[in-house]
């Protein structure tokens, strides 16, 4: 390894007492230095790797993250000589985790690429290991919408999240929520759906004593709740069309009256909305108002449906049998899974959830097999049925098999899937196994 540029040795020393993990590498992806952040929270016995490929230690790859399949920073900061940033999951002494990457070129006096200094974050709002609450996944559709959640969620700007029914809009709205500089405030979810005219107005803006029949008591609504914290309108594309406009100056305004009453109440709170409807078109055939959708989509999510990540069912699946309640805890067979896993599951995690519950009260041993699940479910799908979606997988597999250095159980933690889903993926490539 060559010498380290003079810039080097007066970076180490002043990033050694940077609060985040950082690590400086040269051009060829070696591990120049890493700070005592980086050795505490990275580091094996409170050791850097130095000297080390970058690629090898976050991710056992043999070659860079862009010849893996990954998106590599350095890569894109060496051609643009700007900071780039990055969701990656990471090897670490716990156990893979997201990580927010952010990697910065360091320029000579020519301008010239010398170096890269790599800050490292750990994610907490969401895990890539099984976890009895919050968000699950390693799917490169999830990292997708979590790495976009990681940017939203300090900020103040209204965030809609976008997805079919049952794909888990409330705990990313929850992880928003926590991720952001309100999550001491409160939470207040408003399940817009069924509410009349009337019922919607009363709910959100509270009402006084003796507003209608049956107004007994002044009562506070979920708006005025919401002070110091964040305000979820769940299913917002079921809001009446006569309350939109009442909700428009809401968000605008911060401002609104209880029923029945002369006097104006103010909150202020972070808006997060998420609906599976389609908003747009809605806009366009004039159910739901088009200024209203712009303030509430200022920074739009979509969250994936379980069939654009199937590659996460072993790890959804242990996640939703820990949040069960009832012990022990209940296992899903090798030969369930893969019959799991050719299900298209239209009510997607919801669905999951249910499939899981049902089949295992017929369990008596705690292990979830075939016979458990219900008929329908992979029924109509051979083993060698793979749709557009299942290609890519495969060949994502291809990838990275080609790129991997390390054994074969190692690759299936890697992909986040057990070695026997892997050895059958494997023979579909017409790859064989043991080799």
């Amino acid at each position: 390894m060559p010498e380290p540029h003079p810039l080097i040795l007066a970076l180490v020393s002043y990033l050694e007492h940077d609060a985040l993990p950082t690590i400086v590498l040269d051009t060829d992806y070696n591990i120049l230095a890493a700070n005592a952040a980086y050795r505490r929270q990275f580091g094996r016995d409170d050791q850097a790797p130095l000297g080390e490929k970058c690629h090898k230690v976050s991710h056992h790859y043999a070659v860079p993250c862009d010849q893996a399949g990954e998106h590599c920073p350095l890569r894109k900061a060496w051609g643009s000589k700007q900071p780039e940033r990055v969701l990656h999951i990471h090897h670490t002494p716990r156990g893979p985790e997201h990580v927010d990457v952010e990697l910065r070129p360091i320029l000579d006096e020519q301008g010239r690429v010398v170096a890269f200094v790599e800050r490292l974050t750990s994610i907490a709002l969401a895990s890539a290991q099984p976890q009895e609450q919050g968000l699950v996944g390693r799917a490169p559709a999830f990292k997708a919408a979590l790495a976009s959640l990681q940017r939203a969620a300090p900020a103040q700007i209204p965030v809609l999240l976008q997805g079919e029914s049952g794909t888990g809009k409330e705990l990313f709205a929850r992880a928003v929520h926590m991720g952001s500089p309100r999550a001491n405030g409160p939470l207040v979810v408003v399940d817009c759906t069924g509410l009349t005219d009337s019922l919607f107005e009363s709910e959100l803006f509270g009402y006084e004593k003796g507003a209608f029949t049956g107004a007994n008591q002044r009562k506070i609504g979920l708006a005025e709740a919401a002070h110091g914290g964040t305000l979820f309108l769940d299913e917002i594309g079921e809001v009446p069309l006569p309350m939109q406009v009442k909700l428009l100056r809401l968000i605008e305004t911060g401002s609104f009256r209880p029923v029945g009453s002369l006097r104006t109440v103010h909150s202020d709170f972070r808006l997060v909305s998420a609906t599976h409807k389609p908003l747009k078109q809605m806009v366009a055939d004039g159910t739901f108002r088009e200024d209203l959708y712009y303030r509430i989509s200022g920074f739009p999510i979509r969250l994936p449906a379980l069939r654009e990540r199937v590659e996460d069912l072993p790890l959804l699946t242990e996640s939703l049998l820990k949040r069960m309640a009832g012990t022990p805890t209940a296992s899903v067979d090798e030969a369930a899974l893969q019959q799991l896993a050719l299900h298209p599951f239209p009510g997607n995690i919801r669905e999951l959830r249910n499939i899981l519950e049902r089949a295992r009260l017929f369990a008596d041993d705690g292990v979830i097999k075939p016979e458990h699940l219900p008929e329908d479910v992979g029924a109509n799908m051979g083993a060698g049925s793979w749709d557009g979606r299942g290609a890519g997988q495969l060949g994502n597999l291809a990838q990275a098999l080609a790129h991997f250095n390390g054994s074969r159980s190692e690759l299936a933690r890697h992909l986040g899937v057990s070695e026997r889903t892997l050895y059958r993926r494997l023979k579909a490539l017409g790859v064989n196994p043991a080799t």
